[in-house]
């Protein structure tokens, strides 16, 4: 008797990128290139690089965001463990909530599922709340569905984005 092995159907995640400290923009072109080799997972599409203050008025150094869409086998357990594995080889360091970081690498939404486990919030519990994230989410995935909130282009009208600046084409890479 041959065993089964289980085939799971890619599923559409998308991850947010942030950074603010070293290099924000070559951080976050870096990750990109990492989220493209993660096992069992094709990378779709990239938002353009944007510049913007930390959340909460923080005296901290800006932040560069983006987001990026990828196709992926893995189950959302697995594909945040290999994101923190990225943040730790770019060094991140949990130093306090909202700290300066090198890169911080977000799971926003994973399909339409709705995940609540000890360290793992899907959607992200703050996304509606953060122009960083909806802003670049909109601009590659409008019509993507936030469960139990509605589509992205429809909620991105409802936060303040003026904070956030799209870079230039050159910083984009």
């Amino acid at each position: 008797m041959t065993p089964v092995t289980s085939h799971r159907s890619p599923v559409t995640a998308f991850v947010a990128l942030g950074s603010n400290l070293g290099d924000p923009a070559a951080q976050i072109r870096r990750a990109l290139r990492k989220l493209a080799a993660l096992p069992e997972t094709r990378f779709v599409r990239q938002s353009a690089l944007y510049r913007n203050p930390p959340a909460g008025g923080l005296d901290q150094p800006e932040f560069v965001n983006a987001v990026a869409q990828i196709e992926t086998g893995l189950a959302a357990r697995d594909l945040l463990a290999q994101l923190l594995e990225i943040e730790r080889v770019h060094g991140r360091v949990r130093d306090y909530p909202n700290a300066p970081r090198t890169l911080d690498l977000d799971i926003v939404l994973f399909g339409e599922q709705i995940v609540r486990e000890r360290g793992l919030a899907i959607p992200h519990p703050r996304m509606l709340d953060r122009a960083f994230v909806l802003v670049p989410l909109a601009e590659i995935a409008p019509d993507a569905v936030v469960p139990g909130h509605g589509r992205v282009r429809d909620l991105v009208k409802a936060v303040v984005a003026s904070g956030v600046i799209k870079l230039p084409e050159a910083a984009n890479g």
